[in-house]
């Protein structure tokens, strides 16, 4: 692997496949849940990033370091301990959201939520919603 390249990039793996081998039942049904969510919101079609990241859509990026590559506009991982949502501009502007949003952790662009029904799912679809727009105007994406 190339100096800088991501260890983490799109492959063909099967999205229902990994789903489908969720151990948690639970988890595996939220995790469908936000598969579809996704795709209504997003419009674009769930890829595999890694062994473990739903990604939706594709942007590039490069920092003034000169490292660059490709990364998902919005996607979702079902991790043991929480379902990981990353909004990749991070959440300076959802404050007011994430105030009405429900139960959950910030990262700097993974929002954590130990089940769908902890949150308000109009709110996240909003949230969604709002961060690909930024990231399809910020990265000039289709």
């Amino acid at each position: 692997m190339a100096k800088n390249q991501n260890k983490t990039v799109q492959n063909d793996s099967s999205v229902d496949a990994f789903i489908a081998n969720v151990s948690n039942e639970a988890k595996r049904k939220d995790a469908l849940e936000l598969l579809d969510i996704m795709r209504e919101v997003t419009g674009y079609t769930a890829t595999m990033w890694g062994s473990s990241i739903i990604g939706f859509g594709k942007y590039h990026y490069k920092y003034a370091s000169g490292r660059e590559g490709d990364w998902a506009i919005t996607g979702f991982s079902p991790r043991k301990q929480a379902l990981t949502v990353y909004i990749m501009p991070g959440f300076s502007q959802f404050q007011g959201m994430l105030k009405k949003l429900g139960k959950h952790k910030l990262g700097k662009s993974c929002l954590y939520i130990n089940k769908l029904d902890d949150v308000d799912r109009d709110v996240l679809k909003q949230m969604i919603k709002e961060s690909v727009a930024y990231m399809r105007e910020e990265y000039n994406v289709a």
